[in-house]
């Protein structure tokens, strides 16, 4: 089996690949980046391509599988950037798939896709997936889903997997994690038990997370299983904010969602965090998935729980881990902090 991932060097594709060249009926990996990395590993060639712009078809010519993880978080200030990226983008990865005659297609979606839930009861793949149209990434990944709706109509004869996964972690991702939605001023060596003075309590968040080893597995196991649709993926428990305060030994202080959202808004405008207040809002808006689907059908369950994902967080901020691709950069210290301050925090992918 010939399988290509297009966005392999970030957080879930580094992760995607390893798990692929682990399984013995996979013989060929074609990675797909926008910077080629100097990463290597078993049964897999890479190929610098940007979603889109490239000649894809040419790419996906052979393959059996295609995942398409690529996606851009940022820039928030300049969402028509992500919009090209990620929904025409997207269209591009399809239309390819469909040219090259590929006959399998993992999508990487995510529970941003889902429409506002509960927080108390769980929700199954056929909640509405319609986003929350405050913020880009809600409303992106929404929109590929209807694109794939129509795909799917169009193409029966390819096999199609949305995958909806939470909030993914592992130790090499953490800087990447910290760049993304953090921003330059987060105080590293503060982010370790005890030094931390305190967890906002923010009614209403609750995180289901997992980790990026077990989002890599359902991957793995979509691609080489003869199944279609939509899983949502996460570990358990649900963690809220009392649960982080215990990882960090920390006490959680009471704060309104307001003030939150509004100390957040701040921070983004005046260009001291990259991430926008609108993630808030999405993260407490969106609902508790039910994940069993993913294990009765794929017949995957996650070997971490999600506190042991979120300790792997912790522990890679506090050190500075990365690895060797440029998603996923170590932190460079003061200078590449400096880097990210002088080109605007949240302005540039």
């Amino acid at each position: 089996m010939r399988v290509v991932v297009v966005g392999a060097t970030g957080n879930v594709g580094t992760s995607v690949v390893r798990a692929l060249a682990t399984d013995g009926g996979v013989t060929s990996i074609v990675g797909v980046a926008r910077r080629l990395p100097r990463w290597r590993i078993d049964r897999t060639d890479w190929r610098q391509a940007d979603v889109a712009t490239a000649d894809l078809t040419r790419i996906f010519d052979g393959a059996d599988a295609v995942v398409h993880l690529a996606w851009l978080f940022q820039p928030t200030r300049h969402p028509a950037t992500t919009w090209r990226a990620n929904v025409l983008g997207s269209m591009r990865v399809f239309r390819a798939v469909a040219e090259a005659g590929v006959p399998a297609l993992v999508h990487a979606s995510s529970v941003g896709a889902y429409s506002p839930g509960p927080k108390d009861r769980p929700v199954d793949e056929s909640w509405p997936t319609h986003g929350w149209p405050g913020t880009a990434y809600a409303r992106e990944k929404a929109y590929v889903e209807r694109v794939l709706d129509v795909f799917e109509n169009d193409h029966p004869g390819i096999r199609v997997v949305r995958m909806r996964p939470g909030f993914i972690f592992q130790r090499a991702a953490s800087t990447e994690q910290r760049r993304l939605f953090g921003g330059p001023f987060v105080p590293r060596r503060l982010i370790r038990a005890g030094r931390v003075p305190f967890v906002p309590e923010i009614p209403g968040l609750r995180l289901q997370v997992l980790h990026a080893e077990d989002a890599a597995e359902a991957y793995r196991l979509a691609v080489t299983k003869d199944v279609r649709g939509p899983f949502n993926i996460a570990a358990e428990p649900v963690l809220d904010p009392p649960d982080l305060a215990k990882l960090l030994g920390a006490r959680t202080v009471r704060v309104p969602a307001g003030l939150a959202r509004a100390v957040m808004s701040a921070g983004w405008h005046l260009r001291l965090i990259p991430a926008a207040p609108s993630m808030l809002d999405l993260v407490l808006q969106i609902p508790y998935m039910n994940t069993e689907r993913a294990r009765e059908v794929l017949g995957w369950t996650p070997r971490h729980s999600s506190w042991e994902a979120m300790q792997e967080l912790f522990q890679g901020l506090h050190d500075g881990a990365g690895m060797d691709t440029a998603p996923l950069a170590p932190d460079g210290g003061p200078v590449q902090r400096a880097k990210e301050l002088a080109g605007g925090v949240g302005a540039r992918p």
